[in-house]
């Protein structure tokens, strides 16, 4: 018997290709568009000291557009540094006699780098006032000899301040530069597709899969920790809670993955992997601090599971002070949405091919 082979017409062969590569563009300009139009803006820092140079820096900070830093004013250096372990601010700004910076480091390298160009700043602008006192008491000796008066010399060498920068949550000598805490939230986002996808294709049934998902997120959690936290030194802190965070964030991609498909079909696995791939890790900020992306899509960016698995996982590492609901919560409920989605795509399934209970009576 003879075979007969199909072949695709030369217009749709061509259309297919332009399909595909507006596909890519789209991918690209998803991944791209959040780094390229990142920048410096909206950072919370803390803000202490005489009021008159307070008042100046604000008013130098406001001309900048945008304005890099938003100023909470404190106290001083005491709650300064509470705040900065509440991860309610990146850095702080003490002004006065004794001028100093104050970084966390492990919050975000890009901000404490930030933080670090006003340190040297603020020194410039120190020696500049400096200098130009001492400028002015040569003038007032030279005229003082000039008129034949006795000059009257300063009792004292004029002390000039050094700006002294302190890192009050630095970063792991293993991960220094914080590159591995940044990329941390793609294994998450990578193994939670890899799940869903998974299951949806070698798993029959809506609660197997669901129960697959679940040993997949404990397994691949404490792996990806022990690789992470064990083996790297990239995570710090408690390691049980560290799996938890991490196989939660699987668990929630995984679960989206699974729920979209069993009320889409196959369609469902595509937007799930948008959701998650294409809009979620770009807005993640997993490497920057979310305010640095355009309004508002950082904060639209920590509602998604890549964003809100970065912030929780270094929030546990680094900062055992800060509240951490807001990411759990999130986690959370991106994963009963996706369970939910399941159950209702598997209920529906049943309607569909059951005949009606009056028919099986008859």
């Amino acid at each position: 018997m003879e075979t007969v082979v199909h072949k695709t017409k030369w217009g749709f062969a061509a259309l297919y290709g332009v399909v595909g590569a507006a596909i890519v563009s789209i991918l690209v300009l998803g991944f791209i568009w959040p780094a390229a139009t990142a920048q410096p803006q909206n950072l919370p820092v803390a803000i202490a000291g005489p009021a008159d140079q307070v008042t100046t820096l604000e008013g130098a900070l406001a001309e900048q557009d945008p304005s890099p830093f938003d100023l909470h004013e404190v106290t001083g250096r005491d709650e300064a540094v509470t705040m900065i372990e509440d991860r309610q601010v990146y850095g702080a700004i003490l002004l006065g006699q004794t001028p100093e910076v104050l970084v966390g480091s492990a919050a975000s390298p890009v901000a404490a780098q930030a933080l670090r160009g006003v340190a040297v700043r603020l020194q410039t602008e120190i020696w500049a006032a400096a200098q130009q006192r001492l400028t002015q008491q040569f003038a007032a000796l030279g005229q003082a000899l000039a008129a034949g008066a006795v000059p009257q010399l300063p009792s004292a060498a004029p002390q000039i301040p050094t700006v002294v920068v302190t890192d009050v949550v630095p970063l792991s000598a293993d991960d220094a530069t914080g590159a591995g805490l940044g990329a941390a939230a793609f294994p998450l986002v990578l193994g939670g597709l890899l799940a869903g996808v998974l299951l949806v294709l070698l798993v029959s049934g809506v609660v197997r899969r669901l129960l697959g998902l679940a040993v997949f997120a404990v397994v691949a959690g404490a792996g990806i920790v022990l690789v992470l936290q064990t083996w790297f030194g990239v995570l710090q802190g408690p390691w049980i809670l560290n799996a938890l965070a991490a196989g939660l964030g699987v668990a929630a991609t995984g679960a989206v993955i699974i729920g979209f498909n069993a009320v889409m079909g196959p369609a469902g696995i595509g937007v799930g992997a948008v959701i998650t791939m294409l809009i979620g890790n770009p807005l993640s900020a997993a490497a920057i601090p979310w305010q640095f992306l355009p309004t508002p899509w950082g904060a639209i960016g920590q509602g998604f599971v890549p964003g809100a698995s970065a912030t929780l996982l270094r929030s546990i590492s680094y900062f055992p002070d800060a509240s951490t609901l807001a990411p759990w919560l999130t986690l959370t409920a991106w994963t009963v949405g996706g369970v939910l989605l399941a159950l209702v795509g598997r209920f529906r399934s049943r309607a569909d091919v059951e005949p009606p209970v009056h028919q099986l009576e008859a």
